[in-house]
């Protein structure tokens, strides 16, 4: 009999040990949800402890007629760190008993500093994700219990994955998380690093082309280049700052055309009318009020007499030409000048008042 007891007890021990086990290995591979039952009955079950917990939590709710003040939203620290499993898993059965470890207890506040500090000295955050392979950036980021770093969504589809919780590195179980900004922040700076190195950049640039322009270069081609810069600059300035208005210019050179018309008919109707008998006796008067004995031109005398005799023989007369400007020259010496001059023949100026002339031969 006792043995028998002792048999049976024996085996209902490892009955135990074995059912321990299942659900240890159950847990620990996340499959807690399979059941052994029926799926469907443990769904309705599941529908019909929900309906009866929603019933449980309903509260009536009486309007007062009073407005509430509206609240505004809660404004979270962005970078803010937290714990993802603040609990720990309750214990198995198998760890109850003392055949698996039990989960290590929830690490502090300095227990996570120590590890966030060897995960800064490893350089994991500035290092890619060892997931994907892509960089940090701006991405959610968890830190491992085991200092290793990786993005949230590349550690959760791995838990997916793999339907177990270990670390894809050290292959860690029973780890745990906490939400970091430390690849955000080293984003940041390198971003901040860069944006500051482009503008310095511009600025040196902007400040060297201002003064290439000033200060003129040693080199005789770029010297040669610089200074024809300048005067090309001051040219363009010189005539974008005169009034270039093309209709008033145009209109300008109408003007002086019709006035050069007008003076050059007055001039024409003038030489082109013949005078009078009458007009060349008041130009001759005129002449004679005047009181010119001799040519302007070879400046000898316009009436020449014979010389008394016994003197030497006497010199032929020379026949003189009055203008229409009451002007008198010798023929000879008037027309010598109208062939050393170089307009037309009627467009000849008297060479003493530069007017055209008409012209009539007088007796000496």
């Amino acid at each position: 009999m006792l043995k028998n007891k002792d048999r049976s007890s024996k085996q209902g021990n490892s009955a135990v040990i074995a059912v321990a086990l299942q659900d240890h290995i159950l847990q620990d591979l996340q499959l807690g949800t399979l059941s052994v039952a029926d799926p469907a009955k443990t769904k309705v079950q599941k529908r019909e402890n929900r309906s009866s917990s929603l019933k449980r939590n309903a509260r009536a709710v009486v309007d007062t007629g009073r407005r509430k003040a509206p609240q505004g939203p809660k404004v979270e620290d962005p970078e803010k760190e937290y714990v993802l499993d603040p609990k720990p898993p309750p214990l198995t059965l198998a760890q109850k008993l003392g055949l698996f470890a039990p989960p290590p207890p929830p690490l502090s506040s300095e227990e996570w500093e120590t590890v966030k500090q060897r995960s800064v000295l490893q350089g994991d955050s500035t290092q890619p994700c060892p997931i994907c392979k892509e960089e940090f950036e701006l991405r959610p980021q968890v830190l491992l219990s085991c200092s290793h770093v990786f993005h949230r969504a590349c550690l959760q589809a791995f838990e997916k994955f793999t339907s177990k919780k270990t670390c894809p590195l050290c292959r860690r179980s029973q780890y745990q998380t906490r939400v970091i900004h430390t690849g955000a922040q080293l984003f940041k700076a390198k971003c901040v690093t860069r944006i500051q190195a482009c503008w310095r950049g511009h600025v040196v640039r902007k400040w060297y082309r201002d003064l290439r322009r000033t200060v003129p270069p040693k080199d005789a081609k770029l010297r040669r280049k610089f200074f024809e810069e300048k005067f090309t600059e001051i040219s363009h300035r010189l005539l974008m700052s005169y009034h270039t208005d093309t209709e008033e210019l145009l209109a300008e050179i109408d003007r002086c055309l019709a006035v050069n018309r007008s003076v050059l008919q007055q001039l024409e109707e003038r030489c082109g009318r013949e005078l009078t008998d009458e007009d060349w006796g008041r130009i001759q008067m005129q002449a004679l009020h005047r009181g010119a004995h001799e040519c302007p031109i070879c400046l000898t005398a316009l009436s020449v007499s014979g010389t008394p005799s016994g003197t030497g023989p006497q010199q032929p007369r020379r026949e003189a030409v009055l203008l229409s400007c009451s002007h008198v020259f010798h023929r000879t010496c008037l027309l010598a000048l109208e062939e050393l001059s170089w307009g037309d023949a009627p467009r000849h100026a008297c060479p003493l008042c530069r007017s055209h002339y008409q012209k009539k031969i007088l007796e000496c």
